[in-house]
């Protein structure tokens, strides 16, 4: 991993300590990590902790202090349900128990091949389309289980999910 303190910090970097410096950068240096291992292995924030020199208790209170930071692998698809009031009225739950069916995790965990990760999330924000989910970042709404069929198979089959409505016209 490469990152440089003043390359993130700008010019703030110059009025800051070096520690001061090294503190402002965990947060690209998580995501940079995580962008390349897809979770937080524990070795790379015990490296990370000895080039930045912060205890590692530092630097897990940081990484655990923000939810978009994984210590366990995650899958290659992450998929996120919807169970807000719109999706959860028209059906989210049944969404959600066909596919923990289909791939035999619960939610919050990942398939042992590391191929998916089961989520749920309070609303994705596309109301109107309930009951909606998300493939990494496309999303997939007014899920019948015709258009559900579709998705585990995609998802099985490790297809692309954005041509989903391409193929239910």
């Amino acid at each position: 991993m490469s990152l440089k303190a003043d390359n993130v910090l700008g010019p703030v970097g110059e009025v800051l300590t070096e520690a001061e410096k090294n503190r402002g950068i965990l947060i690209h240096a998580f995501q940079q990590i995580q962008e390349e291992h897809n979770y937080l292995p524990g070795e790379e924030l015990a490296k990370l902790s000895k080039d930045l020199g912060i205890s590692m208790s530092d630097v897990y209170s940081t990484a655990t202090f923000y939810k978009q930071f994984y210590f366990t692998p995650r899958g290659k698809k992450i998929v996120r349900v919807c169970t807000g009031t719109a999706c959860h009225v028209r059906g989210a739950d049944k969404v959600l128990d066909k596919i923990k069916d289909e791939f035999e995790i619960d939610e919050g965990e990942t398939t042992p091949d590391l191929e998916m990760t089961l989520e749920t999330v309070g609303c994705i924000g596309c109301c109107g389309l309930a009951p909606v989910a998300t493939v990494n970042e496309n999303i997939v709404g007014e899920i019948d289980m015709k258009k559900l069929d579709s998705v585990v198979d995609k998802i099985k089959k490790d297809e692309d999910i954005s041509s989903l409505d391409d193929d239910d016209e």
